[in-house]
């Protein structure tokens, strides 16, 4: 029973908030309410009338002028709906149709037995409906003088004409019961209705309350987030020296042992090798840490100077023709010679694109690396492509995800990589006031560009977690 209720419920207010114009919906929650009090008064309430006019008609067995009229005046009501919606115009067309309300309790009171009729009894109903028809107390004042006029002109008119004695007194009782009857279910029907809406009203204040309240933990538990994050940030900043330091001197001493220990043994230098390589990785994992946090803490500056794009080139050639050569694959780098320079901090950038060329390193083997540079309106563009197995659209999603471990990862080379480089590439990008873009087909190989500006930001490009990440997945 409770769900019947509930969809009878829910179909009703659909059908009236259908005769609601858009700029009245927006409105506030008393001049909504007495809107939707309004049309659900308007679209049943004739019914009732109709009652009584039809009642009417089986006690004269005939119609005439007054009772036409009548009859007109209560299906009027179903109209004030329709302009209601097309128009807007509320408070207007409210007051209009108490003025039809009345109008029809005093023509029917003045031809159905004058100020003894059943139907007068209905004129108590006007000021309850401009309560709940108008918000504000000036509107029902008006609604007042609006009742005190009408009865002054209904006693002039008995004052001059008296009232038509064309039914006896004692043949209206059945239409005082009936009048009676639809009156008491007239108010009925609108006291429960706004009760209904009123409770809709407060249901509704109640969830939005309870939404507000969430929203605010929300953001109270974001800032608590935000708090830790900077504050494990500063602390990593902070910690450079204290973790790099042991690493500088294992990666040190192993090095020296190395150099002058010509009488160790073959298995003695490969463990020391071991051990040199292993430091040498653990620091560079260290290095992306602390830029990382040091960019999410806004420690890193950036520090621009005049770049030679060309030497540049040179220098990537230089470092990474032999370790692709190592995996079988084969390094291109193509610079224009006339490419000239840019104003950009230099170690990031170079950063950036070794972070890009170790992943391709990693995930192609006996393939192709090819590095090209160019401008394009303002900017410099080093792509980095390799031919390795590619991504999908779904993994492009969380490819820069701080920490993540991406799907490609799995069938790669380097399944045991933390996921640091792209992430801290991003950044750099970011820092320059660049981007970071990839375009990337499944088996077919990926293609990541940098792009950053030739002339230095005007102002200081902050990093963010939040920064979107351009993708194209062929």
């Amino acid at each position: 029973m409770p769900d019947i209720k509930h969809e009878l419920t829910r179909r009703v207010n659909a059908f009236v908030d259908w005769f609601i114009p858009p700029r009245l919906r927006c409105s506030s929650t008393d001049v909504l309410q007495g809107v939707r009090m309004f049309l659900f008064s308007h679209i049943f309430g004739p019914f009732l009338g109709h009652t009584i006019s039809i009642s009417m008609l089986i006690l004269e067995d005939h119609t005439d002028l007054s009772w036409w009229i009548f009859f007109g005046a209560v299906t009027l009501f179903w109209p004030f709906t329709i302009a209601l919606r097309v128009t807007g115009w509320y408070v207007p067309l409210a007051l209009i149709s108490i003025q039809n309300l009345i109008f029809c309790i005093l023509w029917g009171s003045y031809f159905y037995g004058g100020i003894n009729s059943p139907i007068m009894p209905w004129l108590i109903t006007v000021p309850l409906l401009s309560f709940f028809y108008l918000p504000t107390p000036r509107t029902r004042i008006v609604v007042g003088l609006m009742i005190v006029a009408n009865l002054i002109a209904f006693y002039f008119v008995y004052i001059w004409f008296g009232f038509p004695a064309t039914i006896p007194l004692s043949n209206l009782v059945g239409l005082g019961l009936v009048s009676t009857c639809c009156a008491g279910v007239y108010v009925s029907m609108m006291a429960l209705y706004y009760g209904n809406v009123v409770s809709s009203q407060f249901e509704l204040e109640q969830e939005v309350t309870r939404h507000l309240k969430t929203a605010q933990e929300l953001r109270a538990a974001t800032e608590q987030v935000e708090r830790a994050t900077r504050a494990k940030s500063e602390f990593l900043a902070r910690m450079s020296h204290e973790l790099r330091n042991p690493l500088n001197a294992i990666i040190g001493y192993s090095e020296l042992v190395i150099e002058y220990s010509s009488e160790l043994g073959e298995q003695k230098l490969k463990d020391l090798l071991s051990i040199k390589n292993a430091g040498q990785k653990l620091l560079a994992l260290v290095n992306d840490l602390l830029d990382l946090s040091r960019l999410e803490a806004r420690k890193m500056e950036f520090s621009p100077e005049d770049v030679s794009l060309v030497e540049c080139a040179n220098e990537l050639a230089a470092k990474w023709t032999e370790s692709m050569a190592e995996s079988g694959s084969k390094l291109v780098v193509e610079c224009p010679d006339d490419i000239g320079n840019i104003c950009s901090d230099k170690r990031k950038l170079m950063q950036a694109v070794d972070n890009l060329l170790n992943n391709a390193a990693k995930i192609t083997k006996n393939g192709l690396v090819e590095v090209t540079m160019s401008k394009e309106d303002g900017f410099a563009v080093i792509s980095v492509k390799d031919s390795g197995g590619g991504m999908s659209a779904r993994q492009i999603e969380t490819l820069f995800e701080t920490f993540g471990s991406g799907e490609h990862e799995t069938t790669s080379s380097y399944g045991d990589d933390l996921g640091l480089g792209l992430p801290l590439t991003q950044r750099l990008c970011r820092l320059m006031g660049g981007e970071l873009t990839v375009e990337s087909e499944l088996g077919r190989g990926s293609c990541f560009s940098i792009r950053v500006p030739s002339q230095p930001p005007a102002t200081e490009v902050a990093p963010s977690d939040t920064s979107e990440l351009v993708a194209i997945s062929c």
